[in-house]
């Protein structure tokens, strides 16, 4: 066995093959837990490098174990890859994607270096063997094979394999490193370009352990893998506050009775956190630590973070900090199990709370704990003002399914930027933060952004039933505070739709009106609350049943304003805009922007491509039903396809519902179709989208919304 420090273009330079047996586990990194905090690190140390380019920084990537292989090529060195696929896998990923992108923007010479990484030459590559330097034998192969050899510009949603990790992680680093680069024609694409393939190249580091084909492998494994419950991030920090208070001369067994919150069954659950669970208490503390170093601190982290904020960077010794964090922790306590709550209403924090559990979300619970910190001062009226706005600022980014991957920075930065503010200040430097955010990754949407887009959302189908419960639920709050009622209790009742899904029956209309009937079913102005949940037959039967059985049974404001506007006509699609956009003005006034503010990004191209359809383009009037899609590829020169009036693709009589669908239907491969197909001008429809998203309006000097 042989230890060697190495980079990536160490590792991976010569012609070989670092094959994944067959009973290593499949790839499971995710994006909250591995992929966010390893392209913070890498986008970390690039930049560093940028702003110091003497300073060499690295990243520590941790350690691999590689068996070298009985059988080998003539040409190719084979590796067994016994312990670390899963970051092997990530950073071949994450190479590959940063190629597509330097290759598809100009950038040949960079994506050149890159693709060293990722494939062997063809010269050392036997006939009708794969190119790839990562091969997997177990049940990630397809997906690793077909993303990792498409040709850029790569179109992960129209992928066999799109639903894979593999694929989403492909994409997931393909979004972050072009949100990154920016522009291609900004002054310093270039300059990010050159300086991320070198940090890609030899600012990693790894090491390598290195084993004889004859050694046993088993052996190194276990003893990497220790058996046994892993110490959770609260675990070490326990210890660690305890050795200090007792260096300190303190009473630690008082301390441990009185002031050390986290040993009750609450601190102990686990929660859910992406796809992960944690302990409560580990998630607290994370999240306490943000709040008081204003950096964001992966979950890994947790505990050397803590650990270096109390012995570099904190004032205050363990006997005062202890106290502190008792303090905060039973704040927290509350807002949790007050959220939990079916009945009575809610704080602004309370509220902020539930509505994170239900958005699937815990990305401003730093914020409410440094608003909230004893001493700081902020006053109630200035914390409800900074709930509102950065509520405003996650759900309106919810609301057109953005990513929420660089949010938690930006909590972090807020919390950084304002740390010695005066408190009577806060509340409009958040305001002016949040709304200075101008890419894709992070902006505040505006209001118009989000009328076009919910407009012909089908919200039913594209929202997770607990966020659109909370949705309606906020509208419904907003009602009854007019009138001086309390809030809607909290108990999960049903989403109903008021034309029902299955309406063919017992709501006909004429043939040439189904397709536009069907269009409005799940959108957001067809669905209400309802107190319990009606029978089907009356759910689905006709209106004047349906109206009478919502009559009787109805204490939700929602739902009433419905049965008075039809006391005199049948629910039909008119009326189903019209309340789609009465309930959308409604969450505009739920969660404000400053007057003035509209969202522009300065990465429109980037942005587009996160929720435009074909049918949002239509309705903006840049293509119409009818109109001819050419194919592009030199392949396919005269082939056509048809737009349809609901913004699907017919393609020799059969329906396709994205563009890069139709695309893989004429190519049997893999294809984005925002670059495939042009219009009749001859710009693709990547260009149609960008215009489209260019077409908001701009910004104009901002003000702040009223309280």
């Amino acid at each position: 066995m042989e230890t060697f420090k190495r980079t990536p273009l160490q590792l991976f330079n010569l012609p070989q093959h670092f094959v994944i047996p067959l009973f290593q586990r499949p790839y499971v990194w995710r994006e909250e837990e591995q992929w966010a905090p390893l392209w913070s690190d890498i986008r970390r140390v690039t930049e560093l490098r940028i702003a110091e380019p003497r300073s060499g920084a690295t990243h520590f990537l941790g350690a691999v174990v590689l068996q070298s292989h009985d059988a080998q090529s003539r040409r190719l060195t084979t590796w067994n890859v016994i312990d670390g696929q899963q970051r092997l896998t990530t950073l071949q990923i994450l190479a590959d994607a940063a190629c597509a992108l330097l290759a598809e923007n100009g950038q040949a010479r960079l994506a050149g270096q890159l693709e060293r990484l990722t494939h062997n030459d063809e010269i050392y590559v036997e006939e009708g063997d794969s190119r790839l330097k990562v091969r997997h034998l177990n049940k990630d192969r397809a997906a690793f094979d077909e993303v990792m050899i498409a040709e850029p510009p790569v179109d992960h949603a129209g992928m066999v394999h799109s639903d894979s990790q593999i694929v989403r992680a492909h994409a997931y680093f393909s979004t972050v490193v072009e949100q990154w680069l920016g522009a291609v024609d900004s002054e310093d694409y270039e300059a990010k370009a050159k300086e991320l393939t070198t940090v890609l190249l030899d600012g990693l580091q790894l090491v390598s352990i290195e084993l004889e084909a004859s050694e046993n492998s088993q052996e190194i494994f276990e003893t990497l893998n220790a058996r046994g419950t892993p110490l959770t991030a609260a675990d070490l920090v326990r210890n660690f506050v305890f050795q200090r208070l007792d260096a300190e001369g303190a009473d630690t067994a008082k301390a441990y009775r009185e002031d050390w919150p986290f040993e009750t069954k609450f601190w102990m659950k686990e929660v859910s956190v992406g796809r992960s669970l944690v302990s409560r208490s580990s998630l607290f503390l994370n999240q306490w630590l943000v709040a008081r170093t204003g950096e964001e601190v992966s979950p890994q982290a947790t505990f050397n973070r803590f650990k270096s904020y109390v012995e570099l960077e904190s004032s205050q010794s363990m006997g005062q900090l202890l106290p502190i964090i008792k303090t905060q922790a039973q704040q927290y306590e509350s807002w949790t199990e007050s959220a939990a709550r079916p009945g009575g209403s809610l704080t602004s924090t309370e509220m902020a709370v539930y509505r994170m559990q239900a958005a699937g979300v815990e990305v401003l619970k730093p914020l409410l704990i440094w608003a909230h910190e004893p001493g700081r001062g902020i006053t109630p009226d200035s914390v409800d003002r900074i709930i509102n706005v950065a509520e405003s600022w996650m759900i309106r980014r919810q609301l057109l399914r953005l990513s929420g991957s660089d949010l938690g920075r930006i909590v972090a930065d807020l919390i950084a930027a304002n740390a010695k503010a005066s408190a009577s200040d806060i509340a409009e430097r958040v305001t002016g933060h949040l709304a200075r955010l101008n890419v894709t990754s992070t902006y505040w949407p505006g209001d118009d952004e989000l009328r076009q887009t919910l407009a012909i959302e089908a919200a039913y189908t594209r929202f997770p039933r607990g966020r659109l419960r909370m949705l309606l639920e906020a509208a419904e709050d907003y009602y009854r505070a007019e009138t001086g009622q309390p809030q809607i209790e909290r108990k999960g009742y049903p989403v109903e739709h008021l034309l029902p899904r299955s309406w063919k029956d017992t709501w006909p209309v004429d043939p040439d009106d189904v397709e536009a009937r069907q269009a409005h079913v799940h959108r957001l102005g067809n669905l209400t609350l309802l107190t319990r949940s009606l029978n089907s037959k009356v759910s689905n039967g006709p209106w004047s049943l349906k109206r009478s059985a919502l009559q009787d049974h109805n204490t939700i404001t929602l739902t009433g304003r419905v049965i008075k506007r039809t006391e005199h006509e049948a629910w039909d699609e008119e009326l189903i805009d019209e309340r789609t956009a009465e309930l959308i003005e409604t969450l505009l006034r739920v969660w404000p922007v400053p007057e003035g503010h509209h969202g522009k990004v300065v990465d429109p191209q980037t942005k587009a491509g996160d929720w435009v359809e074909l049918k949002h383009l239509i309705e903006a009037g840049l293509l119409r039903a009818g109109d001819s899609l050419v194919a592009t590829h030199r392949d396919y020169k005269g082939r056509e396809a048809t737009i349809t009036a609901d913004g699907a693709i017919l393609l020799d009589g059969k329906l396709y519902k994205s563009p890069s669908a139709a695309g893989i239907a004429l190519r049997k491969r893999s294809t984005n179709g925002w670059y495939f197909w042009a219009i009749a001008d001859g710009r693709r429809l990547r260009d149609v989208r960008t215009d489209f998203q260019n077409s908001m309006p701009a910004d104009e000097d901002l003000e702040l919304p009223k309280p």
